[in-house]
C-alpha cells in the first residue's frame, strides 16, 4: 500500500503542544490540514500557533516566503468532527485516557470514508485496547511521535492485534514521506522506547538507593564516561518525576509487576514530597535563579604508576592500552590470565563484570565506556579491604590519561556497565518476542533518547557473552528475578556461538534424528 497522497486531507484531533507538532510536520509535507478539539477556541490558537511557526522559518529564511503562504493557506480548524469527513488520515493526541480516546474514535468511525486511517499518538496505552470497540479495527493503528514532533526525527509505527498490514505500511511510507524516521513495532507495554529505556532511569536510581554515588556523580558518569546525553537524573526532572514515575509504573504493571520493571522507591518519594522537577522548582536537583547545581564527586590528583602489567585480553577496554602507553606509562604484556592490569602494588584493576571488590583481594574496578579516548571521567569503585596506595595507583593512572575520576560504592556492575547489560537483556526479549527488529530498536534508541549506541550496537561490540555474564554475576548478588539474563540473550549468544563454528568449519554438536 502507498502512502497517502499529498492532495488529501490529514485531520489531527487534539491542539495542545502534540497535536500542535504533528499539524505543522503533516503541513509542511504538503497536506490540507484540519485540526480540531472540543474546545473550539483552543483549535484556532493552535492553527495561529502553527502559521506563526510558519512564518518565523520564512523569515529565517529556512522556507521559501511563497512556501510559507502556500502552508498558511492550507492549515485551519474544524469545529465539528462532522468537518473532518475528507480526512485521510486523522491522528488523535488527546488527554491519556482510555475511555476518552475509545469514545473519540467510535465517533470518527462514524464520519471518515471507509478508506481513511485512525492513528493514535499514545505514549502509553494499548492501541489494541483503543481499537477494540471500532467495528473496522484494521485501519486503527499507533503513530507516537515524540515530542517536539517538528524537530525529533522518530516516529513508532505501532500496529495492534486487529491493524491490518497494508494499513501500517500505507501510515509508515506516508510517515516516511513526511521527512521523519519511523520504526515498526508490536502493541506491546511502552512500544520501543519507553520499555527499552527503562533501566536507563532504574539502574541509575538502583545505585542511588545502594548508596553507591549521588545523583550529580552518576549523571556525570553517564555522560563523560557513558557517552549519554543527558543523566537520567537531570532528564527525570526536565520530563517531570510524576510522569516519568507513571510510565514506569504503567510498564511495570501491564509485564504483570515483572521485577525487570520494577519503580523505584526514592523516585516515589520524590513525587508523594511534590518535588517534580524543574516545572515545581525542585527535583533530585534545585532550580531557579538562586539554585545551586551539586557537583560530581571528583578525586583529588594522584601520582600515577610509572608501570603496569596488562594481563590477558581487555576485551571492550582493550583501548586503555594505547592510551597508557601515549600518556608515558610503560606497559609490559602477560598473555595467560587475568583480564586485568596489574599495578605496581600487586593491586589489580578490573573491567566492571558485576561482582564486588570486597570478593577479592585489592582489586579496583573500572567502569564501561564506548569511548575510553574519548571519555573524560571514569568511575572506579572499591572495598574497605582495598589497599591505599591500590586505589591511589589507579585514581593516578587514569587521572594521567586526561580524565576526572569519580570513586563510587561497592556496588555490582558500577554504573554504566550494568545500565548497558540490561539495555541489551531488553532488546534481545523483545526483538525475540517480535516487538521490533533489532535495527529498528537501535534506531529508535538513538533517535528517540540519543542513545550513544543502539543496545544491538552496543552488544556486538562488547561481545556475545559480556552482557550474559555481567547479568549473571549481577543475579546471584542480588537475586529476585530483575538482573536475571532472558532466555533470548542466552540464545543469542549460544547462536553466534554455533555460527562462529561452522564459519569455522568445526560443526556443532547437537541431536540427530527425533532428538528430543
Amino acid at each position: 500500500m502507498t502512502a497517502i497522497e499529498r492532495s488529501r486531507t490529514v485531520a489531527v484531533v487534539g491542539a495542545g503542544t502534540m497535536g500542535q507538532g504533528i499539524a505543522q510536520v503533516a503541513l509542511m509535507a504538503g497536506h490540507r490540514v484540519l485540526v480540531h478539539d472540543v474546545n473550539a477556541g483552543l483549535a484556532a490558537d493552535a492553527v495561529g500557533i502553527v502559521r506563526d511557526r510558519v512564518e518565523r522559518m520564512a523569515a529565517k529564511g529556512r522556507i521559501e516566503r511563497a512556501e510559507a503562504a502556500d502552508a498558511v493557506g492550507r492549515i485551519g480548524s474544524a469545529a465539528t468532527l462532522a468537518d473532518l469527513a475528507d480526512a485521510a488520515l486523522v491522528i488523535e493526541a488527546v488527554v491519556e485516557d482510555t475511555a476518552v480516546k475509545r469514545a473519540l474514535f467510535a465517533a470518527l468511525e462514524e464520519v471518515v470514508a471507509p478508506d481513511a486511517l485512525l492513528a493514535t499518538n499514545t505514549s502509553s496505552l494499548s492501541v489494541t485496547e483503543l481499537a477494540g470497540g471500532l467495528a473496522h479495527p484494521g485501519r486503527f493503528l499507533g503513530l507516537h511521535f515524540f515530542n517536539p514532533a517538528p524537530l525529533l526525527p522518530l516516529v513508532e509505527v505501532v500496529s495492534g492485534f486487529a491493524t491490518d498490514p497494508a494499513a501500517a505500511e500505507s501510515a509508515y511510507r506516508t510517515v516516511l514521506g513526511w521527512g521523519k524516521t519511523p520504526v515498526r513495532c508490536a502493541d506491546t507495554p511502552g512500544f520501543i522506547v519507553n520499555r527499552i529505556a527503562r533501566p536507563f532511569y532504574a539502574e541509575a536510581f538502583a545505585v542511588y538507593e545502594e548508596q553507591g554515588a549521588d545523583p550529580a556523580t552518576i549523571d556525570a558518569v553517564l555522560r563523560e564516561c557513558g557517552g549519554f546525553r543527558m543523566g537520567p537524573f537531570a532528564l527525570t526532572d526536565l520530563i517531570g518525576q510524576d510522569v516519568n514515575e507513571a510510565v514506569t509504573r504503567s510498564v511495570w504493571e501491564s509485564f504483570h509487576r515483572s521485577p525487570k520493571f520494577t519503580p523505584s522507591l526514592a523516585q516515589r518519594r520524590l513525587v508523594q514530597s511534590g518535588r517534580l522537577g524543574r516545572k515545581s522548582g525542585h527535583g533530585w536537583f534545585p532550580y531557579g535563579p538562586d539554585a545551586q547545581l551539586p557537583q560530581p564527586h571528583t578525586a583529588a590528583p594522584e601520582e600515577a604508576p610509572e608501570k603496569v602489567t596488562v594481563v590477558g585480553d581487555l576485551g571492550p577496554a582493550a583501548e586503555l592500552v594505547d592510551l597508557i602507553e601515549e600518556a608515558g606509562v610503560a606497559v609490559t604484556a602477560a598473555g595467560s590470565g587475568g583480564p586485568y592490569i596489574q599495578l605496581p602494588g600487586e593491586g589489580q584493576l578490573v573491567l566492571a563484570d558485576g561482582r564486588t571488590s570486597v570478593e577479592f583481594t585489592d582489586v579496583v574496578y573500572f567502569d564501561l565506556s564506548p569511548d575510553y579516548r574519548g571519555a573524560t571521567r571514569i568511575a572506579l569503585s572499591a572495598s574497605a579491604d582495598t589497599s591505599e596506595r591500590t586505589l591511589a595507583e589507579a585514581v593516578g593512572l587514569f587521572q594521567r590519561l586526561g580524565k576526572q575520576v569519580s570513586v563510587i560504592g561497592d556496588v555490582p556492575g558500577m554504573i554504566v556497565a550494568r545500565t548497558v547489560a540490561m539495555l541489551i537483556d531488553l532488546t534481545a526479549d523483545a526483538v525475540a518476542r517480535g516487538v521490533a527488529t533489532a535495527e529498528d530498536v537501535d534506531t529508535a534508541m538513538k533517535l528517540g533518547v540519543n542513545y550513544p549506541l543502539g543496545p544491538s550496537e552496543w552488544q556486538r561490540r562488547l561481545g556475545r557473552d559480556w552482557a550474559y555474564d555481567l547479568l549473571h554475576h549481577l543475579d546471584e548478588r542480588c537475586p529476585g528475578g530483575r538482573y536475571a539474563p532472558s532466555l533470548a540473550l542466552f540464545k543469542l549468544g549460544y547462536a553466534e556461538d554455533a555460527a562462529d563454528a561452522e564459519e569455522a568449519g568445526d560443526g556443532a554438536d547437537g541431536q540427530d534424528g527425533d532428538g528430543a
